[in-house]
């Protein structure tokens, strides 16, 4: 007979393990997948009574494997790094976008696609502050910018945001 106190722990053991199980899965989801695989085999290693669990971290441990092995395209030119920082941005994975950008960035610094690019990830990010600094410095690169802006769906929240139009105008 189980008595209320062991139900109890083992309640409590299985919200830990669930919590574990979820940090991993969220490092997964987010496209970490070394911290992914070692959040998970660490899991699978200290909840072994968890079979279910411990059966479901398998089968990711399995696509992080599969994810690692992969090899990242050679980036050499500016546009080699300027089109995987779009395939960046459209995987979500932001901060990798803005690291290739930036890379970009140092081989044509005058370059004011890459500046307005920059200020749409920064948007999408949430950075709403950021992202008007690199549209501004895109717009005063090149005022072409100005309409892709007033145009560009992804800033349509900022269409009335008076910084944005101020920015926007200067053209």
């Amino acid at each position: 007979m189980v008595t209320k106190e062991k139900e109890k722990i083992r309640k409590d053991d299985y919200e830990i393990a669930l919590s574990a199980f979820n940090q991993a899965v969220n490092a997964f989801h987010k496209r970490e997948f070394g911290r992914a695989k070692e959040l998970l085999k660490s899991f699978t290693a200290k909840f072994t009574s968890e079979t279910e669990l411990v059966d479901r971290a398998h089968i990711y441990l399995k696509i992080c494997e599969s994810e690692s092995q992969k090899k990242e395209p050679p980036l050499k030119t500016f546009d080699d790094y300027y089109q995987h920082s779009v395939f960046m941005a459209n995987q979500r994975n932001y901060a990798e976008a803005l690291k290739l950008l930036e890379k970009a960035r140092e081989m044509k610094p005058k370059e004011g696609k890459i500046l307005y690019l920059m200020a749409d990830v920064f948007y999408l990010k949430g950075d709403t502050e950021k992202c008007l600094e690199y549209l501004r410095k895109a717009i005063q690169i090149d005022k072409f910018f100005s309409t892709l802006a007033q145009n560009e769906s992804d800033f349509e929240p900022l269409w009335e945001d008076k910084k944005f139009k101020l920015i926007t105008r200067m053209a």
